[in-house]
């Protein structure tokens, strides 16, 4: 039997909530000119917390996607993804009517999942008792009801699953995606990622692991500082960052306007620590070779990188010198920010949302900067695009996401040039 060739996968929807924005328009417009979404936490009252401060979502409203009676049902993490969803199915155009409901599929990443839906589970029954739990509250809080719902809202018959690698669950989820329209398997896949672990147990967790920001509490909006000397732990964020993939083919027979390609993934463990990289960058250098390999390309046909970038210590030093690595002199070429200096850690909805930041800035020739970077780290020399976003013609973006237990996972991104139906 002759070998079938793959299907060539590109972007044609995209939607976000995020902290500095929740549609696309906003998020990008807020991005391009280095507006912080850290704020003081309002969800729960942090007084006696190390850590009082987050990238929370403002001014959420999901009623435009959910109806009432709906979100009670939903955790925030649910809502979060279906709206993002809705705005790039919106994007698309899709009519999910003229579809094949067996050829479309939902994968989102989901890192934690339904923290909130626990933590007032257990106040209701310390206040309460057992028998007065709400009905719903296992399907509210397991991570593959966000697939789920939206799978039911778009008539989604094709593989419908959660991807569960901590902070490397968006991007694994969009490689995944991505693999399941070039094998043939289907044409059109709801891709990204989505999270929402603002809650009193995930902020005293990641402090308990001394994860996260605490010299900024009283000046927020500095907190987030990757790859600067001063950098102290990250700050947590939320929100979704969903993607409409498509096979080429499928497309441009109902003529979408089509963003860019996905032309590269990759996802390596380190098999190291719980929580740590690899002190040699074993498992993300390996991750962005076999991108690169997966994509056809030499390392220096990369313009941009959307970094990991957390504003640890450990993870920014690890990150740059797997980069020099892997990129040779033309590392000191290249143009690379970490957005979370803005959107904070996402943690599952990162990979979504730094997916979207390479999209645009391909689209718009024009790579975001990292904020705050004020104070040069010797071991982190590169060009992080310091606190202003430039303009340049690019033509390849790489994504970095790197997770606790060792995950890494990168998508290799190219520009969108119209080409003949």
């Amino acid at each position: 039997m002759k070998n079938r060739e793959p299907e060539r996968v590109v972007v044609t929807g995209l939607g976000a909530v995020t902290p500095i924005g929740n549609n696309v328009a906003d998020f990008w417009h807020n991005m391009q000119n280095g507006v912080s979404g850290c704020a003081p936490i309002t969800r729960f009252d942090a007084t006696d917390y190390k850590t009082r401060i987050a990238c929370e979502v403002k001014d959420f409203d999901s009623s435009s996607a959910i109806e009432r009676r709906e979100r009670r049902r939903l955790d925030l993490f649910t809502q979060f993804a279906t709206v993002a969803a809705a705005e790039a199915t919106a994007d698309s155009g899709i009519d999910f009517n003229a579809t094949d409901p067996e050829r479309t599929a939902v994968i989102l990443g989901i890192g934690i999942g339904g923290f909130l839906t626990i933590e007032e589970s257990y106040g209701f029954i310390h206040e309460h008792g057992p028998n007065r739990v709400y009905p719903l509250t296992i399907p509210k809080l397991i991570s593959n009801i966000g697939p789920a719902y939206i799978a039911i809202r778009y008539n989604a018959h094709g593989s419908v699953y959660s991807v569960a690698t901590a902070c490397a669950s968006g991007t694994d989820a969009i490689g995944q995606a991505r693999q399941y329209i070039r094998n043939g398997i289907g044409d059109i896949v709801i891709a990204g990622g989505t999270e929402a672990c603002i809650t009193r147990t995930g902020v005293a967790g990641f402090n308990a692991l001394q994860a996260l920001s605490v010299k900024y509490n009283n000046d927020p909006t500095r907190a987030s500082r990757p790859f600067d000397a001063q950098r102290d732990g990250f700050v947590l964020g939320e929100g979704a960052g969903i993607l409409i993939l498509e096979s080429l083919s499928h497309a441009q027979a109902r003529n979408a306007t089509i963003y860019a390609e996905i032309v590269g993934f990759s996802s390596t463990n380190d098999a190291h620590h719980f929580t740590s990289p690899h002190p040699e960058g074993r498992g993300i250098i390996a991750a962005m070779q076999n991108s690169l390999q997966d994509a056809g390309i030499s390392p220096e046909e990369i313009g941009y990188i959307n970094a990991h970038g957390t504003s640890t210590l450990i993870n920014d030093r690890i990150e740059t010198d797997s980069i020099k690595k892997i990129f040779g002199e033309h590392a000191h070429k290249l143009k690379i920010s970490s957005t979370k200096s803005m959107h904070g850690h996402t943690i599952g909805a990162t990979g979504g949302m730094e997916a979207i930041v390479c999209i645009k800035a391909l689209r718009h020739s024009f790579v975001p900067p990292t904020i705050n970077y004020e104070n040069p780290d010797p071991d982190c020399d590169l060009d992080y695009v310091p606190n202003k976003g430039i303009a340049t013609s690019l033509e390849y973006a790489m994504s970095n996401s790197l997770g606790f237990g060792g995950h890494n996972g990168v998508l290799v991104i190219k520009r969108w040039l119209e080409e003949p139906a």
